[in-house]
């Protein structure tokens, strides 16, 4: 944390870095994002088309029932959308959860709420290389994939380290190709679909022959992979004009776009997926490019692959890429990780150590999980969920029990209902997610206690320094 300004340069600051300056920080990073630069961050963050990737482990997941398990998680997500805009305007701060979190609670739940979204941070660049590298070796499998995997991590560190106005225009473009490339594939459903070569369904939304709520949110912890952009917002409250309520009002707008094209989309493919299913591999990993390639055509399919893995998937590692390098810069701010990590570039305004470490951990996690792409999915989720779990519970304290709110809804029934709902599905993940997600947070325990304690016996130490008679 920076040293506190005086009240008079507090009171000449724009009302957004005046709030940042009352919460004890000063504006390092550029100021230089509109509501629709923040939108679109967190719809190329978010992906158009991330089901793609996954929609065939999901569909064999839930027994076909994919529209129902993508539209539930959009509704959980709802709850969160609301705890995360609420905590915007609170603390506008780039730490998103791990500041909300910190400074509505303890240091010590903050820090602990970072380490678990810093699982999902860390695991998720790697997810995304992976699926891309899968997408390109099914359309050239003489090339290895970690090949492929080298190319992505390189080419997003080299664009994210020439800082955020290069990556903001990059993904304006990708988002608009990818738009492009669902309009038509929508466009060709509904054709195909009046051309008698599949019928409309419920299906998708209601299977009574599999319908479990345990199925539907066993697969839930899946389709959040797609959801977890709130805290990639939430990243850009420094950054962003107007700070905490522009990020706010970019977080609602954000999510009801793509709930819509979530379940629009996997609804429309479900509908063309064989009567006797999925067979596991292959074709589960590469089900959604299957599907194309048969409604419109095979060109199509091998255009549908190279925009999803070179325009969908890197565009959102190149924000997922930022984005991490934004919560290990806030954690090092505040000295619970190494300090050296804060350092910004002054001529990018990047944070660009932290963006070398997070390039160096994705390439080390891609290489040796090629080919792992459930498990993955299922261990980035799991810090997620923990995170916004946490996050819940500190708007109950900080709102509901400390502010004695009478905001009925956001901040009591919403947080409680949000906690219900994510508490379940994170119960509902597999084993190994568990295993490797409690281990996580335990060694996080660990190291929160020891870097909390050093801190205090320093900030003691120089108390007593600073309390000692100076020699005559």
């Amino acid at each position: 944390m920076s040293e506190q300004q005086s009240p008079e340069s507090v009171q000449a600051l724009d009302p957004a870095d005046q709030k940042l300056a009352e919460l004890g920080y000063s504006q390092e990073l550029k100021r230089t994002m509109s509501l629709l630069d923040v939108v679109v961050f967190g719809l190329i963050f978010m992906v158009p088309m991330a089901p793609v990737a996954v929609f065939g482990v999901i569909f064999s997941y839930s027994g076909g029932m994919v529209a129902l398990v993508y539209l539930v998680a959009g509704l959980a997500m709802v709850f969160s959308a609301l705890s995360y805009q609420t905590m915007a305007k609170e603390f506008p701060v780039a730490g998103s959860v791990y500041s909300y979190v910190r400074m509505s609670t303890s240091k010590f739940l903050g820090f602990i709420a970072g380490w678990a979204i810093l699982l999902d941070y860390l695991l998720l660049p790697a997810l995304l290389t992976i699926l891309g590298a899968s997408a390109l070796t099914s359309i050239a499998p003489e090339v290895p994939g970690w090949v492929w995997v080298v190319a992505f991590v390189v080419a997003a560190s080299i664009f994210n380290l020439r800082g955020l106005s290069m990556t903001k225009k990059l993904t304006l473009v990708f988002l608009g190709i990818q738009l492009v490339a669902l309009v038509v594939f929508v466009v060709a459903a509904l054709l195909a679909i009046s051309q008698g070569r599949a019928t409309f369904s419920l299906s998708p939304f209601y299977n009574p022959e599999y319908f479990s709520s345990a199925i539907v949110f066993g697969a839930i912890p899946l389709a959040a992979l797609s959801y977890v952009g709130f805290d990639a917002i939430a990243t850009l409250n420094e950054e962003a004009k107007g700070g905490g309520r522009t990020v706010s009002r970019a977080t609602i707008i954000v999510l009801v776009l793509v709930i819509v094209m979530f379940v629009a989309q996997v609804y429309l493919a479900a509908l063309f997926v064989p009567t006797e299913g999925l067979q596991p591999g292959v074709d589960t990993n590469n089900a959604f490019y299957d599907i194309v390639g048969v409604i419109v055509s095979p060109w199509f399919k091998a255009l549908f692959v190279l925009l999803g893995a070179f325009v969908s998937i890197f565009a959102n590692l190149l924000v997922s890429h930022a984005t991490t390098s934004k919560l290990v810069f806030a954690m090092a701010r505040d000295r619970q990780l190494p300090h050296g990590l804060a350092k910004i570039n002054p001529r990018t305004g990047a944070p660009s150590r932290s963006m070398l470490l997070i390039s160096a951990i994705t390439l080390v996690i891609s290489i040796l999980a090629l080919g792992n792409i459930e498990l993955l999915t299922t261990m980035v989720t799991f810090g997620a969920l923990t995170a916004y779990i946490l996050l819940h519970v500190a708007v109950l304290i900080h709102f509901g029990f400390r502010g004695r709110s009478r905001s009925i809804f956001v901040h009591w029934v919403s947080p409680v209902v949000g906690i219900l709902v994510l508490g379940y599905a994170l119960w509902s993940t597999n084993d190994i997610a568990k295993i490797v997600g409690v281990s996580w947070l335990v060694v996080g325990t660990i190291v929160g206690w020891v870097v909390l304690s050093r801190a205090r016996r320093e900030s003691a130490e120089s108390r007593v320094s600073s309390d000692a008679p100076s020699a005559v």
